[in-house]
């Protein structure tokens, strides 16, 4: 199953995967609420869920089919470089992550590895993840923080204000500025110029 918001995402997926003889596409969906109600009534092997939907964050996403459907095994994509969302991800419970820019073929060698078991990292990804088993003291405070305060930060560090950060994660703008709030809190700094330079010192943004 693939879930994609955008059409030719998926219709792309779908013609890279119809010229392999052993991988079958029998599901779609364009957001995060109809991939959880489709999970629900049908059966699939792997879904690839992108990170990035307008009504819900994949990670969330992800966590909810976790629960739901802990047999479906479900590979994310993204747009966006392996940064610390990966990270998150396969700590929710994703058999691997993979680059949308990635060739072909290796969303094809991705999906045969998590189909039978295995995780499905790329060697920069695999570098990342040896870099952070490390004592607490050592690691960034940025992991410290929950999956929405990381998902703030990231926002707010792509120049996007209160309104349209609100829109994008479904919540109100209260909220986010909570989740501001408590983020600002965690990272020791006092405003946005700060949190963009953080975001850009520890390369949590494009």
């Amino acid at each position: 199953m693939i879930t994609d918001d955008h059409a030719i995402v998926r219709q792309g997926l779908k013609q890279i995967l119809s010229e392999t003889g052993d991988i079958r596409v029998t599901g779609e969906a364009e957001n995060g609420i109809q991939a959880v109600r489709i999970v629900r009534q049908e059966e699939f092997d792997v879904m690839l869920l992108d990170i990035s939907l307008p009504d819900r964050n994949g990670i969330e996403v992800l966590k909810q089919i976790r629960k739901e459907k802990p047999e479906l095994v479900v590979l994310m994509l993204s747009m966006h470089n392996e940064n610390e969302f990966a990270i998150r991800a396969l700590k929710a419970g994703a058999a691997g992550y993979l680059n949308k820019q990635s060739a072909p073929a290796q969303l094809v060698t991705a999906i045969r590895q998590v189909a039978s078991g295995q995780k499905y990292i790329t060697p920069a990804l695999a570098m990342k993840l040896a870099n952070a088993i490390t004592t607490d003291t050592d690691r960034p405070l940025h992991t410290s923080l929950s999956d929405r305060e990381y998902q703030t930060l990231c926002l707010i560090a792509a120049g996007k204000g209160l309104t349209e950060i609100s829109e994008e994660m479904c919540l109100s703008p209260k909220t986010v500025s909570v989740y501001r709030a408590r983020l600002l809190e965690k990272l020791k700094l006092t405003n946005n110029n700060e949190l963009i330079r953080y975001a850009l010192l520890h390369h949590l943004v494009d």
